[in-house]
């Protein structure tokens, strides 16, 4: 039997471990058993409710735990899990293991940077599980220290400004979603003046329309915030820029998502017929952010500014889906945070390898680079083409099916958006290709990258694992669309019925 608590209770011992480690050895080698732990525990949870779900088990959520934590304002400790939590904790397990083996050969305050990155993934695992909106905010919050202690001590560049301006900007998010949990909270009513914070309550009661137009705004943009929407993205590109490369990591592959699964899960399903009044200014902003990321990523020279504006025109993506709101455009924007999240995370692999051998992210100072360095410049070409939708890989199935449910929405304004947002992929095709071939085609540009060593084991596994998880949805997308796909509709009727006032 599944006990979702477990999903917490693993990292935390981990973190615990780590931090009783005696040398940098037992760290990492500490953290890593405890990434795979939760790696193989997140895997038996995915092939179990799999299975239940074969078996006929309908209910809307899976693996329940109940627990009352403050009795007197209705707040419990409430966790399960539907098809797209399993997908986002899937997710998050895989960028973990990842983003610790990339940290193989961090020498500066090991034990603090290893249990950081292990209380990071306790954030996001609470985040996903969580049915009580209180919950989820607390685990919200528990994410975003982190970040700032990471970038702050282990960054690069700019890294006060950057680790200062990202937890400022999120903290201002995470303000602006406790100001709706509360609006939300006290617009609920489960009998005899009692109010609750839980998720599918709230969703089976219909919140006053004049509530929804107040609180909408609030929950949405608080947590596209966190999924870098316009114009509240700027702190992605310096963030992702200075950080260390686990870190950036997990900023774009599951922090960004915590945004994106907030307006799904929260914003749009709680509040249907705000999401559908609002859609078209979600529709606004997101193809503004996915054309300006897009241009703003073309003047990029720096790799990691590159992959950083990416994200925040990929992101859009997400938020584009959610706006649309048909079953399949919302099915492709799980899809897309799913993708990204491998996509990214992928990048950033291979631009931290590339930096530590050369010291240069600047792709006016590479050059040659497939000659002295194979692997990794073939790790980090799969991810450009990832990025740049080529059939086969993940990006491609993603977009794609935002795209087509896209379409299916009939209004003139929602297609237009649509063959922009489309347009798109050819600036990214530009800019990817440029920054592919000034990196790692031609001849050799400094004599020093002729000394280089490829990718070590540990670079290897982490690479390979990101890898073949790209592939398995760009080559067999089905398995990923039927996990979210029906949770998706139940996401869609209940807009459904909000739009119809009942």
């Amino acid at each position: 039997m599944i006990n979702l608590s477990v999903l917490l209770i693993i990292p935390l011992v981990t973190a615990i471990a780590v931090m009783l480690s005696r040398n940098a050895s037992q760290v990492r080698w500490t953290a890593l058993w405890g990434a795979i732990i939760q790696l193989g525990y997140s895997s038996v949870m995915m092939y179990e409710y799999i299975t239940q779900r074969a078996a006929g088990n309908t209910s809307q959520m899976l693996f329940e735990s109940r627990y009352s934590w403050f009795s007197g304002l209705n707040i419990e400790y409430y966790v399960g899990v539907d098809g797209i939590s399993i997908a986002m904790i899937m997710l998050t397990a895989v960028v973990v293991l990842t983003g610790i083996l990339i940290s193989w050969n961090v020498t500066k305050l090991t034990k603090e940077f290893f249990f950081l990155i292990v209380l990071l993934s306790l954030g996001a695992y609470g985040f996903f599980i969580s049915l009580d909106l209180f919950t989820m905010f607390f685990f919200l919050e528990v994410a975003v220290i982190p970040k700032f202690l990471l970038i702050g001590i282990w960054g690069s560049g700019k890294k006060e400004y950057s680790a200062m301006k990202l937890a400022l900007m999120l903290m201002g998010g995470s303000a602006l979603v406790l100001i709706g949990l509360l609006c939300l909270y006290f617009n609920t009513d489960t009998g005899g003046g009692a109010h609750t914070f839980d998720l599918l309550k709230i969703a089976h009661m219909h919140i006053p329309i004049e509530a929804q137009r107040f609180i909408f705004p609030l929950m949405f943009v608080g947590f596209g915030v966190f999924t870098a929407i316009f114009p509240f993205h700027t702190w992605a590109p310096d963030g992702h820029s200075s950080a260390p490369t686990a870190a950036s990591m997990f900023l774009a592959g599951i922090s960004m998502k915590l945004g994106g699964y907030g307006c799904l899960r929260v914003a749009a399903y709680l509040m249907p017929e705000a999401a559908h009044q609002y859609s078209w200014i979600i529709i606004l902003l997101s193809t503004i952010a996915i054309i300006y990321g897009a241009f703003a990523t073309l003047m990029q020279t720096d790799l990691k500014y590159i992959n950083a504006y990416s994200s925040v025109s990929h992101c859009g993506f997400v938020l584009f889906g959610i706006g649309m709101l048909t079953k399949t455009a919302l099915t492709g924007a799980v899809m897309q945070m799913v993708s990204h999240g491998l996509m990214t995370a992928l990048f950033f692999a291979a631009i931290g390898m590339i930096y530590e051998r050369t010291h240069t992210r600047q792709i006016t100072q590479l050059g040659g680079l497939l000659k002295t360095i194979p692997f990794i410049i073939t790790v980090f070409v799969l991810a450009g083409l990832c990025s740049l939708g080529l059939p086969g890989l993940s990006g491609f199935v993603a977009e794609m099916t935002v795209f087509m449910g896209a379409w299916q929405n009939p209004d003139a304004f929602y297609r237009i958006a649509t063959v922009l947002a489309c347009a798109s992929i050819v600036v990214t095709a530009v800019y990817i290709l440029r920054a592919v071939g000034s990196s790692v085609m031609g001849p050799i540009k400094n004599e020093a990258f002729r000394n280089f060593g490829d990718a070590t084991w540990n670079e290897k596994l982490a690479s390979v694992t990101l890898i073949i998880c790209i592939f398995a949805i760009g080559i067999a997308p089905f398995w990923l669309f039927n996990l979210v796909s029906p949770d998706t509709q139940l996401i869609m009727d209940n807009i459904a019925r909000g739009i119809a006032g009942k």
